[in-house]
């Protein structure tokens, strides 16, 4: 039997010695018979072809805490002068293929040449809406960041950016990235694969970014809900996060989606499961993924905020180029508009 050509190590309660998988929570493996009847019954995609972006250029550096949208799952967070960019990607499709594959609907926020001095890469899994080796390698030859991932996605990394700076653990390591700064790789419910026969052989994971004086931004990744258990232990191990970013949107239809991708009924209730002061939806309105309508994820999340009695002002569905400030005092006002790893 073929190994695992990502990652080699030890057993653990999430890996069995060839790939990785989510311990007590329902399966995410679909069969092609299930990819076959779910793109054989999609509904006809309302999508536009473009939507109007407002553009921003950001501060060069920022000492209290702003995070400007970019689009799907990339986001610029600004902190104690560092500048940490999630799961970025600027390329117009998320596809092993230059000319098919879901494309853009929103331009970038942030034009690429507008970005400020990029210090670090957050990376949660290696789909290609999450982990794009074009805009890693244009983001190495302009700022050389350290790249923050999960076991096994280095390697896919390395063989295309050869002398990227990175730095890799498991879930709930702790790695240093600046004086005071550090991320924590936290659980998601979720699953890898950049082909058809590396199914779950690279690691997925959030990111818990706290600084030692400007608050703490927890960055969840791609996840189903599951039991909820992940993150009530997450709110457990780590306290409230200030601000939480969570996906809202590819979440259709619920019965291939669900153990993977959240609604936004499953984002407000994880929301209180970790008991964030803030969180912005991301994940939405960039990409057509799944078979929902493009504005359909804010409808539902202002829906369920309003169910559960959440200001719709603590949890905004973030539009590219939305630029978000927080108090410093552990971002406790309202926005306006372990183990320790060295980088090697």
């Amino acid at each position: 039997m073929p190994g695992n050509r990502y990652y080699h190590g030890p057993e653990s309660d999430h890996f069995d010695g060839l790939r990785f998988f989510n311990p007590g929570q329902p399966t995410t493996d679909r069969s092609l018979f299930d990819l076959l009847r779910w793109r054989l019954s999609a509904p006809r995609s309302d999508w536009p072809k473009s939507v109007a972006v407002r553009r921003v250029k950001p501060d060069a550096r920022v000492d209290r805490l702003r995070i400007t949208m970019v689009g799907h799952a990339t986001v610029l967070i600004q902190v104690a002068g560092i500048n940490l960019l999630s799961d970025p990607v600027w390329s117009d499709r998320t596809s092993p293929f230059a000319a098919f594959g879901p494309e853009r609907v929103t331009v970038p926020g942030i034009a690429f040449d507008d970005l400020p001095p990029i210090d670090v890469v957050l990376v949660s899994h290696n789909h290609y809406d999450h982990l794009d080796l074009m805009t890693l390698g244009r983001l190495h030859a302009a700022h050389a960041p350290l790249m923050v991932m999960p076991l096994g996605n280095d390697t896919i990394i390395r063989a295309a950016v050869h002398d990227a700076r990175i730095a890799v653990g498991d879930w709930h390591d702790q790695i240093e990235i600046a004086p005071g700064v550090a991320t924590t790789l936290t659980p998601a419910t979720h699953w890898s694969a950049r082909g058809i026969r590396d199914r779950r052989m690279a690691l997925w994971a959030g990111h818990y970014l706290k600084t030692s004086r400007n608050g703490s931004v927890w960055f969840a990744g791609d996840t189903g809900y599951g039991d909820g258990a992940i993150f009530r232990d997450l709110r457990h191990r780590h306290g409230a996060p200030d601000v939480a970013l969570l996906a809202i949107g590819a979440y259709a239809p619920r019965w291939f989606m669900a153990p993977q991708h959240t609604d936004p009924a499953e984002a407000v209730r994880i929301f209180a499961d970790v008991g964030a002061r803030h969180a912005l939806g991301i994940h939405w309105g960039t990409f057509p993924l799944s078979d929902e309508p493009r504005e359909e994820p804010p409808a539902l999340l202002a829906a369920a905020l309003a169910q559960s009695g959440v200001e719709p002002s603590r949890f905004p569905a973030a539009e590219p180029g939305s630029v978000y400030h927080y108090a410093s005092e552990s971002a406790a006002k309202e926005p306006c508009e372990d183990k320790r790893i060295r980088p090697k």
